[in-house]
């Protein structure tokens, strides 16, 4: 393990940095300019889209007492969000830094993708049964632990915090949303309320905080040079903060008993779904086509955008990416709005263009556009045709 780390990209380009070259200097400043106007421009579009939406938003008068309750959940929700979002520009750049193979970081990915998937059909009914605060300390300790085993570069190890990490996904997207319907209800604030609250939570912790982690964990490793394990530490903090809130502010509440549907027989209503209505297995399988190709992205950006060991700024390129995905967003709920819009035209073309996107890195790769490039030096041509698209 120790020699691979000595022999990782990351390292050879801190030997390279040390050699003083005006030129080498002058380019890495251009290359970053470069990155914030990209980052720049794109962040002001979105702004100004959601500028106009503020403005066109119709202003509802909320009780003192149940903004206290919203602010309080977006921030413990903000919290986890930042605990999930700060490990994402540097999963596979860190397992690159330990010398780790694509074969081998691609076993690792579907460790947690897999992990995810097996623990996502039980962790909703054990959320209700055990309690939906426990569910989110729950998902607090284990994605810190997943954290904590980044720290080592043994393969076991690293698998280990991969489980914990698909767990703790798993109980990120069930046991926060659960527990706010329930507290919701149960305090009795009106109906209307929980969609303002939900869509605020979208905005704070599936676009800015996402945005503001990215940058976050590209000051830590690049203007710090804390190395790539530097934002899953962060991630840590920020993960233990929002579960002492949770701990001392949260009450516990659980699902009716009423409904006792255990899993097998959850999953043979959902079999006899699918099999009954074709629609049902059709939309299904867009959806997982449209997941896998996500998800296939998701573990080949790093090295799409640097193949020959190219010291590219992971944060800053996650940052930027997830300031288009609030404009992808934005755009989506103005053409959904249209009336002449129908749900089948509109998704023809999200696939279209999303399958166009991915076509990109097979074109310039086959043009050789990414061959120019060096290990420790700047992202190619080739790969800032690929960040544009």
């Amino acid at each position: 393990s120790a020699n691979r780390v000595c022999d990782s990209p990351l390292h050879s380009t801190r030997r390279h940095a040390t050699t003083p070259d005006s030129s080498n200097f002058e380019h890495i400043s251009t290359m970053e300019g470069y990155y914030w106007i990209q980052f720049g421009l794109i962040a002001v579009v979105c702004a100004m889209i959601e500028m106009q939406k503020m403005g066109t938003r119709e202003k509802v008068t909320m009780p003192q007492n149940f903004m206290a309750f919203r602010n309080s959940y977006l921030f413990v929700y903000s919290l986890m969000m930042a605990g999930d979002w700060l490990q994402g520009p540097y999963v596979y750049a860190l397992y690159q830094h330990y010398g780790y193979t694509t074969g081998d970081i691609g076993k690792l990915f579907i460790a947690g993708f897999g992990s995810s998937m097996i623990f996502g059909t039980v962790v909703g009914s054990m959320a209700d049964k055990y309690g939906r605060k426990n569910a989110a300390l729950t998902y607090v300790v284990t994605y810190i632990a997943s954290c904590i085993t980044k720290h080592w570069s043994d393969y076991g190890v690293l698998m280990l915090g991969r489980f914990f990490g698909g767990i703790a996904t798993s109980l990120l997207f069930t046991a926060f949303e659960s527990w706010l319907v329930a507290e919701h209800f149960k305090r009795g604030y009106e109906a209307e309320w929980l969609d303002k609250t939900f869509a605020k939570a979208i905005f704070l912790g599936n676009g800015l905080v996402s945005i503001v982690s990215g940058l976050l964990a590209n000051y830590l490793v690049t203007d710090m040079s804390l190395g790539p394990v530097a934002p899953f530490d962060a991630a840590a903090v920020f993960l233990a903060i929002g579960g002492v809130v949770i701990m001392f502010s949260w009450t516990e509440n659980k699902g009716d008993n009423s409904d006792n549907t255990s899993v097998q027989q959850g999953m043979k209503q959902a079999y006899e779904a699918i099999k009954n209505d074709k629609k049902v297995f059709y939309l299904g399988a867009m959806q997982s086509l449209f997941e896998a190709s996500m998800y296939s992205f998701v573990f080949l950006w790093t090295p799409a955008l640097g193949p020959n060991g190219e010291d590219i700024p992971h944060g800053m390129i996650f940052a930027t990416m997830m300031v288009a995905c609030m404009v992808g967003s934005s755009v989506a709920s103005r053409i959904m709005s249209r009336s002449d819009m129908k749900v089948e035209r509109y998704m023809q073309l999200v696939f279209f263009a999303s399958a166009a996107s991915l076509a990109v890195p097979v074109l310039v790769g086959n043009m050789g556009f990414m061959t120019e490039g060096e290990r420790g030096g700047s992202m190619t041509f080739g790969g800032r045709i690929q960040m544009l698209a």
